[in-house]
């Protein structure tokens, strides 16, 4: 059995555990609340954005754009987001695991035509020590999710896509759904899915009948889409870096939670033992006492 200074130290230790799990649990929930913030002014802009592409897209004319060409895949580009740090639960190791099975799936075309821009410190360590080599470091981008970082790597994407040296972008990240569900998502970002826009935009009209699609485009359609589908994609990526940066602070929050409740538990258990002991302690001292007073 521990003697009562070992488990007075141990709770100790415990206790100024508790006081950093319980800080960083702050600290994310103050994270987090910003980052859902971001996610409820962006919607908007989103849905409308979604809304006006989707009618031009319902509409029968044939798109000509360099980010809607499919061809047979040689190359990928694989773009995957994590945290720069840990403490986070599964949160990163679950990108890492996807990260496995998309190279599983690429192995064919081999290594030098897998791409891969790792947004997240985590990420990033870990796919080096695997022995691949990353395309840059993003780590301000998962920190700090901020618009032109991510239109930026769109566009370096989009340039890389139109000049066919990638045939393929694909995503890895979490959606922030609520504070206790985050989905890890596998996403396309190019070449653009038409047949999947489509199917939203009947999605869109079996839910809302009230729904008009009557634009007056000038100059036209096709140089109005030229120049929307861009937007598209760098939106998409900032929506990427934000959802991935909501998700983190709530997977944080949730494991540092658990940490908290964990300590409390550990303490209230050496508090037991630790009264205990000074209980039978004292005890033996009374025994000594009354078997001397007895001689």
């Amino acid at each position: 059995m521990a003697s009562l200074r070992e488990v007075r130290s141990r709770i100790n230790s415990v206790q100024s555990t508790l006081k950093i799990t319980s800080a960083m649990k702050m600290i994310a929930s103050v994270k987090l609340h910003r980052a859902q913030n971001l996610i409820e002014n962006m919607l908007p802009y989103q849905r409308q954005l979604d809304k006006i592409l989707r009618s031009f897209l319902s509409g029968d004319m044939d798109i000509e754009s360099p980010y809607v060409q499919l061809r047979s895949v040689k190359r990928v580009a694989l773009v995957l987001f994590s945290s720069n740090s840990s403490l986070c639960g599964a949160f990163n190791a679950n990108v890492i695991k996807m990260f496995l099975h998309l190279i599983g799936e690429y192995r064919k075309l081999g290594q030098d035509n897998i791409l891969i821009y790792p947004v997240g410190k985590k990420v990033e360590e870990a796919i080096r020590k695997m022995g691949f080599k990353t395309e840059g470091s993003y780590q301000h981008l998962a920190d700090k999710p901020n618009y032109e970082e991510a239109s930026t790597l769109a566009h370096q994407l989009m340039e890389q896509f139109v000049a066919k040296d990638v045939d393929r972008v694909e995503l890895i990240y979490h959606h922030y759904k609520s504070v206790a569900q985050q989905l890890l998502l596998r996403e396309n970002f190019l070449p653009i899915d038409l047949v999947e826009i489509e199917k939203e935009e009947e999605t869109v009209e079996a839910d809302d009948k009230s729904t008009i699609n009557d634009y007056i485009v000038e100059p036209s359609v096709e140089e109005l889409i030229a120049n929307l589908l861009p937007q598209v994609l760098c939106h998409k990526m900032y929506t990427a870096a934000v959802d991935s940066d909501a998700s983190e602070q709530a997977a944080r929050m949730l494991a540092m939670q658990s940490a908290t409740d964990n300590a409390n538990d550990l303490i209230q258990d050496l508090t037991k033992q630790y009264n205990k002991g000074r209980q039978q302690a004292i005890t033996n001292e009374l025994l000594d006492i009354i078997g001397g007073s007895m001689r």
